[in-house]
């Protein structure tokens, strides 16, 4: 038979069946997730999902279980019962085609997303090329999610698992990195670690925009956003683009002279309704797909962008939090966030919505970087610190070690004459002043005045006190952007700035 007439009879006998009615055999396809060198998580049970033909039989097989559906309007889903822990597995997919996937594993799962700081890469960490050198770990496995956003919601994720080597950490995320090789050490189980990360992002672009419209302390968000689509000219934003290129040198020269931070570059100001920051946007293209996948919980690092908004921020984080756990209809698992560190931008406000976060949303930890942050970059390189204590909190939350994973948090004040007493939680094995004599906390009597205090270490108890206020009526620590600070526990982890006169509903 002619080539040319071959081709031409294949796709004609194609065309006539679908015509027909006759179905055409449709390629079964997983999610992304689910492919060459995925961890799933053990212990739970484990949704597998994809695509198919409407129709199609589908089959799953791994460690002995066999467990099949019916695909339908172009998808379909099952549930393996809870996994042990090894590997290297086979997962089969049975449809119209077959698919075996040989190198897969059971273990631990965790998600990490933000902005900058969780993006950040192991080649900028600080000893960063020690940690790619010495990352070798065939059970440690990484999977980047590209990064989109859309303003619906998508099913599927590119990308591929990666294994942990000096060819592929380089990067990945930092802290996630960290993260995971701390567990692989305390654990003993495969780590998979799943990073949907993007600088520069409010945590509005990682909310469902359902949540955003249906809670009406979040409402001025969706305001802001729509003003912003009406005000949008292309060729303003060109020109002020323009102005801002041209003042750019003599900003950064003047930064210089005054010892701050240099600003950032100019970015052209784009489309609103096409930034990856537009509301519900990232959560869309980088959170929906991976929806369902089973995990043991989620490491967050964000806030910097949002830190104008702290009053907001209150309302927006647990919001977005309890939207994630709606969605993967997996309970309350662990969340661990990352305290926003000092520096020059960043007001204590800013903090202080983290903490209260915490505090409010159950499951949750705090990581504090007090002493990792650097008041003239908003990226501190110090990473493994801050991966190290997000284990911690892990090993509590989502393991449960006993083991203290925070630093000390304020719990109550109690006047005594003249000084006022401060009771804190997580003391562990007590309270320490490092570094020489207590410092960064403040004192105001009644007329609400802060002043300089001294500050020592009686027992579990910090005692503040001022020769100028005879009758305290408040206390702060660390109530800067920058906070100079000293106050840990004796497991080596710092605690978190504070204020006494916060009311219970600011």
């Amino acid at each position: 038979m002619n080539p040319s007439f071959r081709s031409f009879f294949k796709i004609s006998t194609t065309v006539a069946l679908v015509v027909s009615g006759v179905p055409v055999r449709a390629e079964i396809k997983p999610n992304g997730l689910f492919s060459e060198g995925a961890v799933l998580q053990q212990g739970i049970r484990v949704p597998v999902w994809g695509s198919a033909r409407d129709g199609e039989p589908v089959t799953v097989k791994f460690q002995g279980q066999e467990v099949r559906t019916i695909a339908k309007d172009g998808g379909w889903k099952i549930e393996l019962e809870p996994l042990k822990a090894g590997g290297p597995f086979t997962l089969t997919l049975v449809g119209d085609n077959t698919i075996s996937f040989s190198d897969v594993w059971v273990g631990e799962v965790w998600l990490s997303s933000g902005q900058s700081n969780m993006s950040f890469p192991l080649a900028g960490a600080a000893n960063g090329k020690e940690a790619i050198a010495a990352s070798d770990d065939p059970q440690l496995r990484l999977f980047s999610v590209p990064h989109a956003a859309t303003d619906h919601p998508l099913a599927s994720v590119e990308g591929g698992w990666k294994t942990s080597s000096p060819a592929t950490v380089a990067k990945f995320s930092a802290v996630a990195y960290f993260l995971g090789r701390d567990l692989r050490r305390a654990l003993k189980v495969p780590i998979g670690l799943i990073d949907a990360s993007v600088g520069g992002t409010p945590a509005q672009a990682w909310t469902p925009m359902s949540v955003l419209k249906s809670d009406p302390a979040l409402k001025d968000i969706l305001v802001r956003y729509d003003e912003s689509l009406k005000t949008y000219d292309p060729a303003k934003a060109a020109a002020a683009y323009e102005n801002e290129v041209k003042k750019y040198p003599d900003r950064v020269a003047k930064a210089k002279s005054e010892g701050k931070q240099a600003p950032r570059k100019p970015l052209k100001l784009a489309d609103p309704s096409r930034r990856n920051n537009r509301p519900g946007g990232l959560y869309n293209a980088m959170i929906s797909p991976l929806e369902s996948y089973a995990m043991a919980g989620v490491i967050w690092y964000q806030g910097e962008a949002n830190a104008g908004k702290a009053a907001e921020y209150q309302k927006l984080f647990p919001a977005m939090i309890g939207s994630w756990r709606s969605a993967w209809k997996q309970g309350d698992f662990p969340f661990l966030f990352v305290q926003i560190a000092p520096n020059q931008q960043m007001t204590p406000e800013i903090r202080e919505a983290q903490l209260l976060s915490w505090q409010r949303v159950k499951n949750t930890a705090m990581v504090v970087t007090t002493d990792i942050g650097d008041r003239l970059n908003i990226h501190p390189t110090r990473k493994a610190p801050v991966g190290a204590r997000l284990a911690l909190a892990a090993r509590a939350l989502a393991y449960g070690e006993k083991i203290e994973f925070s630093g000390p948090v304020f719990s109550a004040m109690t006047n005594r004459g003249n000084r006022a007493e401060l009771d804190f939680t997580h003391v562990g094995g007590g309270l320490q002043a490092r570094g020489g004599d207590l410092r960064g906390f403040t004192i105001a009597g009644e007329d609400g005045v802060f002043v300089p205090a001294v500050a020592s270490i009686e027992g579990n108890k910090v005692i503040v006190s001022s020769i100028s206020v005879a009758h305290p009526s408040a206390v702060r620590y660390g109530w800067e952007k920058v906070p100079d600070v000293n106050l840990f526990n004796a497991e080596g982890l710092p605690a978190t700035p504070f204020r006494t006169d916060r009311g219970a509903d600011k």
